[in-house]
């Protein structure tokens, strides 16, 4: 298969995984609030895949790229969204060139930001609260908005989950390593 097809399907991969985030809204909001702590478990796969197809500049560009161009069709992607994930995939690309595309370490640390990529498209419940609300009267089930209100105002707990983040980010991709190795 050429390599470009193999990247193409991982960044559908990597999209389905950002759907799979996304749907678990539907179990409660607090699960797409804080599902991105342990999206990584996932994110690790395609990210890793994608690292080794492509040997310099571009694996999380790509991914988050393709996502990004969806969202922005779409519709789904406001601002705070496309700055966040810009920035992510940036500091991802700047820290797999300066630890080295082919080495371990490269792709273990520009991998923490990258696992970072779920809660930049869940960012506007932060940064734009009244519409999230609204949109969820809009498009959700009756009185969604109000299990979402205590979730968004619990500021303590998205720090937790985002500090939580970094660990499961390395475990994860230590752990795709490993499997993937086999």
């Amino acid at each position: 298969m050429k390599p470009v097809i193999k990247v193409a399907l991982t960044a559908v991969a990597y999209f389905a995984t950002f759907i799979l985030g996304a749907a678990s809204g539907a179990i409660h909001p607090a699960c797409y609030a804080y599902v991105g702590a342990l999206l990584p478990l996932l994110f690790a796969f395609p990210y890793l895949y994608a690292c080794s197809l492509i040997r310099g500049f571009g694996a999380a560009a790509v991914l988050n790229g393709f996502i990004l161009v969806l969202f922005l069709v779409s519709g789904e992607a406001d601002t705070g969204y496309v700055v966040i994930t810009l920035m992510l995939t940036a500091l991802s690309e700047i820290l797999r060139r300066a630890f080295g595309y082919d080495t371990a370490k490269g792709i273990r640390v520009s991998f923490i930001p990258f696992a970072f990529s779920f809660f930049a498209y869940t960012s506007h419940w932060w940064t734009d609260t009244d519409g999230s609300l609204a949109a969820a009267v809009a498009e959700m089930p009756q009185g969604y908005d109000q299990q979402m209100l205590p979730i968004i105002e619990n500021i303590p707990a998205l720090i937790i989950v985002l500090v939580l983040t970094v660990p499961v980010a390395i475990l994860s991709m230590r752990g795709a390593q490993r499997v993937l190795k086999k």
